[in-house]
């Protein structure tokens, strides 16, 4: 049946039947109309069709045979829908199907959905089906344990992901590693304004049914829909992803805020074969963009996109295309200069997002764009950090050291896991003295031994849970004997005695979290220039690009999702946000393996300073330069001090004895066999708020009972003063202090006497040695800030550098647009509507994908843009990076120290320093950077200036020295209610250059380049560039081939 014109002109038109469930095709009462709705409209206005509505009374009641009689058939399946009988009608009229009726079945199954991804080179993420015929079945070739699942011996290492198999059970499943804080996160079709909830006491997978378990692929919190409409089309758009807060952004109108995007040339092949492969035109998908590739994640069939009049207009013309080229192909099927529908079209409304941020620091001239914001920052507010050492001979013990490391005799265990340190807990409770009557006679070392298990025992049963973010047991065997082997044939080595090495404590604590969520929220109100909502709207549309790193340390990754939280206005729990956008890196972040020795030589020098007294410290009062001096910072005869605070330290640990003497009899002796509470979320990851009942109760703040802090003060006063030798130790300062300010801030309700006295000697001696451990002159401070920093730097710059070349090349292309003639323009607006615009032509397929790996980040980062054509966004090509990178105390002080000092090196002698001469001396009287001390640089360029000019691109240094300790210090008003929340603010960001300066960052690389490491030296990016989207029909293939090969890996 076709077109066929008499002297009216059209006499017959090609019927199109909508052979489809109503609530698909009819809107309500809803602000805008069905997509269906939409697009059949324009389709009508064209005047070459009839548009015929089955309904539901034809579709579930009439027989096929009084169906009507259509040329073309628009069929797809939703719940309740006949599809059997459709199939019928299919075969006994033989319409052409926009979508086919066989594949669909396919739909239901997500096994098949992926069987069938694959059958066609398409890439998916790494899974394993579990297939039950009954509920609970007991399957041989499933295995789970704590932290993965595995099946047919392939592991999945949380975090993973549960699906059910049927394609219509939307409950799917993420579950956390303990590392992380564990938990599951349920995602669901979206109710209200939540589409997934968290569950912190959830940890085993269910087992009713069969599920598809496949590996958890971290998106920096955003998904991709895909909706394709024939295998040449395809519209992408972006939303929020479910994983990480669940909460649904939406525009003033209620509807789900999504950004559209555009496909990389090897996306947009994976959407031409997805379309082929499942035999459905009109068809959606989720894609997952991760560590540089895409995966299709699941497929839905049938889908348009919502509220998109630009995407009606094109699905409109394909659509009349396709019915045009399958019902009357001798007619043209070219598109009319002026849209038919254009003349009466709405308005579309403008998206904002419900949530705002404004305010700005400094100001952004009409010629000046912010391009990069780069913090490193320290953690939050922790507690202290602690270590008990025994010597065991236990048989238990060293039975249990065997049991966890493959029962070698003399290899070292380290026990982290809940199963493990319940192992511990069982082990130590039935080897502790039941009572203390009768211990006078006792061996000394006897007693402290049983105090030192009391102790542990403690420290495993602190707060009912059990992390291994935050407690770590090592057992070094120490001596060995030989033993008649179990068979009596030989012998065999056995340990009789190990040490035991206990680390717990420097946990994040609920004002650590707080803080570090208000630096978030200040950030995003702050750092970014107003744009009507901020870096919200940025970040909504893949203009902003963020990362976020963070050292191995649980108080760093949590304070970074704390951050996260603040600055991308999140809600719930921290692990879901943890686990969704920050990536560890310990080797740029973490430890001072790199420069102990030096640091062990300043610390020997700045003993020698502190006891030689008055001696060594010079008068630097009148020196013009005074952080130029050896040991800068101490105070004069800082070893007069010393007594003092021994005296102070025995004082105030003689009163937590006190406190502590009865704890442990008062409380009910668990038995041996108890097994701790379940495993407290909350308390481990921070809490939000201070638990008022143990404060009233004159209990310590936290989970940490008396006697555990009666053993972090009797171990500081021990450790501080050998009374034997009369030596002092002053590399035990820093953890008095860090003591100190803690209980003065979360313990001042225990009013112990003395403890201000203590802290004020404390912090004086310790504003002069912990900046003089990281090097006690200049020279020795950029020495060892280059050691401890130096990966940290080089991947700073390689952040600038990619910066500058993408604003460089985004200007250009903007130069050579205005360049083009106003002609060649008209030309191209006359046949601009000759196809839609994100068709996907054979060319784009085959050109190099340029810019998607090339030169990047060590880390895999891909970068990704907002589709200007469909975004209703006044400024599409404005890009912004932004990289985060917590960490701690020595990284914030090698960093400073770099940026200070950098000039002072022989290759940069007659340098200024970065640092200007009024900022150099309030470093020099910053003693501390404490809880959230950041440094912050910021890229600008400035559009007005030529690409050649250095002055183009510029670069602003701020810091902060972080928590205000002045509340500790004073005591007014203001002072007394910030004790009460047991938080201190944040000082806000200082500048390190003068106004109106301009430090370019030709100038900032030179001096930066010669203490960082060099980009060449970080490992390569994952897929080489170019190798992504060669051949319009084997990408995906080839993509999967590169990544088998050796070169890439890193």
């Amino acid at each position: 049946m076709g077109v066929e014109e008499g002297a009216g002109g059209v006499d017959k038109k090609i019927t199109i039947g909508v052979c489809v469930m109503e609530k698909k095709v009819k809107c309500g009462p809803e602000v805008f109309s069905a997509p269906m709705e939409q697009i059949m409209d324009r389709i009508h206005s064209f005047g070459e069709f009839e548009i015929i509505h089955f309904g539901d009374k034809v579709i579930l009641e009439d027989p096929v045979e009084s169906w009507p009689i259509c040329d073309c058939l628009i069929a797809f399946h939703s719940s309740g829908y006949p599809l059997e009988k459709v199939q019928a009608y299919s075969s006994l009229r033989k319409p052409f199907l926009v979508n086919e009726l066989d594949p669909q079945y396919l739909l239901h199954d997500r096994r098949k959905v992926y069987e069938h991804l694959e059958m066609y080179g398409i890439p998916v993420p790494r899974y394993a089906c579990v297939n039950r015929n009954v509920p609970d079945e007991d399957l041989d070739y499933f295995v789970e344990e704590e932290d993965f699942v595995e099946v047919n011996g392939e592991r999945f290492w949380k975090p993973f992901v549960e699906k059910p198999v049927n394609g219509d059970d939307h409950s799917i499943m993420i579950y956390y590693p303990s590392s992380a804080g564990g938990g599951m996160k349920e995602l669901f079709r979206k109710v209200g304004n939540r589409s997934s909830e968290f569950h912190p006491d959830v940890r085993r997978v269910r087992r009713e049914g069969s599920y598809i378990y496949e590996e958890f692929m971290p998106t920096g919190g955003t998904d991709v829909k895909v909706y394709t409409v024939g295998p040449e089309y395809a519209h992408a758009e972006a939303r929020k992803s479910p994983v990480v807060d669940g909460v649904v952004m939406r525009n003033p109108d209620g509807k789900e805020v999504r950004y559209p995007v555009l496909l990389t040339p090897a996306e947009k092949q994976m959407a031409r074969e997805v379309c082929i492969a499942f035999r459905q035109a009109v068809c959606g998908f989720d894609l997952l963009r991760s560590e540089g590739s895409s995966y299709v994640c699941d497929v839905n069939g049938w889908s348009f996109v919502k509220n998109s009049y630009k995407y009606y207009d094109d699905a409109a013309c394909v659509l009349r295309k396709m019915f045009l080229d399958a019902k009357a192909p001798h007619l043209s099927s070219t598109i009319p200069p002026i849209l038919p529908w254009k003349i009466n079209e709405p308005v579309q409304p403008n998206e904002g997002l419900t949530r705002q941020g404004s305010g700005i620091i400094g100001t952004f001239g009409q010629s000046e764009e912010l391009r990069c914001v780069i913090a490193v920052v320290r953690h939050g507010d922790r507690t202290p950090k602690q270590k008990v050492k025994l010597k065991v001979t236990e048989e238990k013990l060293l039975n249990l050291m065997l049991k966890y490391n493959g029962g070698k005799p003399r290899t070292e265990t380290k026990l982290k896991t809940a199963v493990q340190l319940q192992d511990l807990l069982d082990a130590t409770r039935m080897l502790i003295p039941r009572t203390r009557s009768g211990e006078s006679d006792s061996d000394a070392e006897d007693l402290e031994h049983a105090d030192k298990l009391r102790q542990v025992k403690a420290v495993l049963e602190e707060g009912g849970h059990f992390s291994g973010i935050y407690r770590k047991v090592q057992l070094k065997p120490l001596k060995w004997v030989n033993v008649p082997k179990g068979d009596g044939e030989g012998e065999e080595e056995r340990p009789v005695e190990a040490l035991m090495v206990l680390k717990y404590g420097g946990v994040l604590t609920h004002a650590g979290r707080k803080q570090a969520e208000e630096l978030g929220r200040y950030f995003r109100n702050n750092m970014y220039p107003g744009e009507g909502t901020g870096l919200l709207r940025l970040h909504s549309t893949y203009r902003h690009d963020l990362k976020i790193y963070s050292s191995d340390e649980g108080r760093v990754q949590m304070s970074a999702a704390a951050f996260a939280k603040g600055l991308l206005d999140l809600e719930g729990q921290l692990t879901p946000i943890l686990v969704s956008l920050v990536s560890k890196d310990s080797s740029m972040l973490d430890g001072l393996d790199n420069a102990s020795s030096e640091m062990e030589t300043a610390k020997a020098q700045l003993n020698e300073i502190i006891t030689a007294g008055s001696k060594m410290v010079h008068d630097y009062v009148s020196s013009e330069l005074p952080w130029m001096t050896d040991g800068a910072g101490l105070p004069p005869h800082a070893d007069e001090h010393l007594p003092e605070l021994v005296k102070l330290a025995k004082r105030v640990t003689e009163q937590v004895r006190l406190l502590a003497k009865d704890e442990h009899e008062n409380l009910t002796e668990p038995s041996a066999y108890d097994v701790v509470p379940p495993y407290d979320q909350a308390k481990a990851l921070g809490k939000s708020n201070i638990d008022v009942g143990r404060i009233a109760a004159g209990l310590p703040c936290g989970s940490e009972g008396f006697l555990l802090m009666f053993a972090r003060w009797r171990k500081l006063e021990r450790d501080l003063y050998n009374e034997r030798r009369d030596r002092y130790d002053i590399t035990q300062i820093p953890d008095v202090y860090d003591s100190c300010k803690y209980d003065l801030l979360h313990n001042s309700h225990l009013d112990l006497q003395g403890l201000d006295e203590l802290f004020k000697v404390a912090q004086l001696l310790a504003d002069g040695v912990i900046p003089n451990e990281y090097g006690i002159n200049p020279q020795q401070k950029l020495k060892i800030g280059s050691k401890i920093a130096r990966r940290l730097l080089g991947k700073i710059l390689i952040d600038l550098r990619n910066t500058r070349e993408e604003a460089m090349s985004v200007a250009e292309l903007k130069n050579s647009q205005e360049q083009v003639s106003v002609s060649l323009y008209s030309s191209r607006k006359e046949d601009r509507y000759s196809q839609p615009k994100l068709f996907i032509k054979s060319d784009e397929l085959r050109r190099p994908s340029t810019g998607e790996n090339k030169d990047d980040d060590e880390d895999k980062e891909t970068k990704y843009r907002l589709d200007p054509k469909y975004a209703n966004v006044m400024t599409p090509e404005r890009h912004v990076r932004t990289r985060l990178y917590f960490t701690s105390e020595s990284h914030i002080h090698s960093l400073v120290n770099v940026l200070r000092y950098c000039n002072l090196d022989e290759s940069l002698q007659g340098e200024e320093s970065l640092v200007c001469q009024s900022a150099l001396e309030r470093l020099c009287k910053t003693k501390e950077l404490d809880y959230m001390s950041y440094v912050v640089l910021r890229l600008f360029e400035n559009t007005e200036l030529s690409l050649e000019d250095p002055k183009r691109f510029r670069i602003e240094l701020t810091f902060s020295r972080g928590a205000d300790l002045s509340p500790l210090e004073k005591k007014d008003e203001e002072a007394e209610s910030l004790l009460r929340e047991h938080t201190l603010p944040i000082m806000g960001p200082e500048r390190l250059q003068e106004v109106g300066s301009c430090l370019t960052l030709e100038t900032m690389e030179k001096m930066i380049r010669p203490f960082a490491m060099p980009a060449e030296d970080f490992p390569p990016p994952s897929i080489p560039a170019g190798f992504s989207g060669y051949f319009s029909k084997s990408a995906a293939v080839l993509e999967r081939l590169v990544k088998l090969w050796p070169f890439h890996k890193s």
